[in-house]
């Protein structure tokens, strides 16, 4: 490597230790670092910024950005506060029961939307049904952001990196169900058995509270029905509009800011209303990450160490599985899943090339899939779900820090991980 390279990896390094240990805010360390890199000329900025492989990835800021402001005209619905005494009512005020609840709608909506537009939409359910059953609502927020990972895994548009891996493959919406929805649903069977254990301690229930969270008729909660019928139908166009991208060819940052764009023109919401919501210091630590990893890109680093994985393989594709899976959940760990896909998946086609380019060959697609998919649950920084919730939890006084949530993504990644094993080597080779 060069010596830009070598100082690129160190900058990246220190940055993310800084996260790691917010020592310094994550805002401040991400576009710090992005700062350097353009300083010793790792990256430029039209690489920057203009560069869909290692630049800003505009498409999620904007689909972040689109979402926040329709979650934030929701708000004043009153909409979550009814969901939220009606997921209470139906737990019967029971913690770990309320948890099981969120998770499934959290994988189930993950599924069909993409998993940071559902985490935005089931934040703010959490938070208020929490406050009702006197609970910290950083456990929950912690297992719904892993939830919406694993769930996100079972489609074409349930996570932003397997829209690239579909493109890049040509594997369709059908192809996602097939392969891999089977091994998301035991996946999220085993994630649920083990909410029971990681979380135990925050299981408190309160009888008096759960008593009076029964005895709430939720339909008060709505404060304003034309709002709520208006903005419930932008959403449901949204949302269609998500799963039809594979027709319609319209990118979900697109779908998002019309809908936004729609909602806000359409109602009474003022606009100064509809943007108080949107995660300002989010979109700002993403644009930095993306500029950091992309320095790693264009130096060469993620390409050579990816290529150097593959070598160690020596054609063999069980070998090759293994270690592209092993590989890109540590990978995807470390930095964002989504420029690591899109670095890896050229590499990826090749192999399967390599390897015949037959159906046997396309196991190193979901092998590539799985593994960062999943491994973006290891770390507060592997999946852009991860880093939503993270913001969302700050802004409501309820901070979940780096190795707060890392200490419960790295066993739920190392365990997901794992059971893809034995899945992929039995039935592909």
């Amino acid at each position: 490597m060069s010596v830009t390279a070598w100082i690129a990896v160190a900058v990246f390094l220190a940055a993310y230790a800084l996260i790691a240990t917010e020592k310094v805010h994550r805002v401040a360390a991400a576009l710090g670092g992005a700062g350097i890199m353009l300083l010793i000329h790792a990256t430029d900025s039209g690489a920057a910024f203009f560069n869909e492989h290692s630049g800003i990835d505009w498409n999620v800021i904007f689909l972040l950005l689109g979402m926040m402001v329709i979650v934030g005209v929701l708000k004043q619905t009153g909409v979550f506060e009814y969901l939220a005494i009606w997921a209470a009512k139906r737990a019967k005020g029971h913690p770990y029961r309320l948890m099981v609840l969120l998770v499934v709608i959290t994988a189930f909506a993950s599924a069909l939307l993409d998993n940071v537009t559902t985490v935005l939409l089931i934040a703010p359910v959490t938070f208020l049904v929490c406050e009702r059953l006197a609970l910290s609502a950083a456990p929950f927020l912690i297992a719904e952001a892993l939830a919406s990972n694993i769930g996100g895994a079972a489609t074409l548009v349930g996570d932003p990196p397997n829209i690239i891996i579909a493109s890049r493959a040509g594997l369709s919406f059908n192809d996602f169900l097939v392969h891999m929805a089977p091994m998301v649903v035991i996946l999220m069977v085993v994630f649920i058995g083990m909410c029971r254990w990681l979380f135990r301690k925050s299981f408190r229930y309160d009888p008096e509270r759960a008593a009076e969270v029964m005895a709430l008729n939720e339909r008060e909660a709505i404060a304003d029905r034309r709002l709520l019928w208006q903005s419930l139908a932008v959403l449901a166009l949204v949302m269609a509009a998500f799963v039809l991208h594979p027709v319609l060819h319209y990118e979900p940052s697109v779908v998002a800011l019309l809908g936004a764009g729609v909602l806000v023109a359409a109602t009474k919401v003022t606009t100064q209303d509809a943007i108080r919501e949107v995660e300002w210091p989010t979109l700002v630590f993403f644009a930095g990450l993306f500029v950091m990893v992309g320095a790693l890109v264009e130096t060469g680093v993620i390409g050579q160490i990816s290529e150097a994985a593959a070598n160690a393989t020596q054609g063999q594709l069980g070998l090759t599985t293994m270690l592209l899976l092993g590989a890109s959940g540590v990978l995807s760990a470390i930095v964002d899943n989504i420029p690591y896909v899109a670095t890896m998946s050229p590499i990826v086609a090749e192999l399967v090339q390599a390897n015949g380019g037959n159906d046997a060959a396309q196991v190193l697609w979901w092998a590539l899939a799985f593994g960062a998919d999943l491994g973006g649950n290891a770390t507060a920084v592997g999946a852009a779900a991860n880093v939503v919730v993270l913001g969302i939890a700050a802004r409501n006084g309820t901070p979940i820090s780096f190795w707060q949530f890392t200490k419960y993504g790295l066993v739920v990644a190392s365990v997901t991980i794992a059971l893809c094993v034995p899945y992929l080597w039995l039935r592909y080779l």
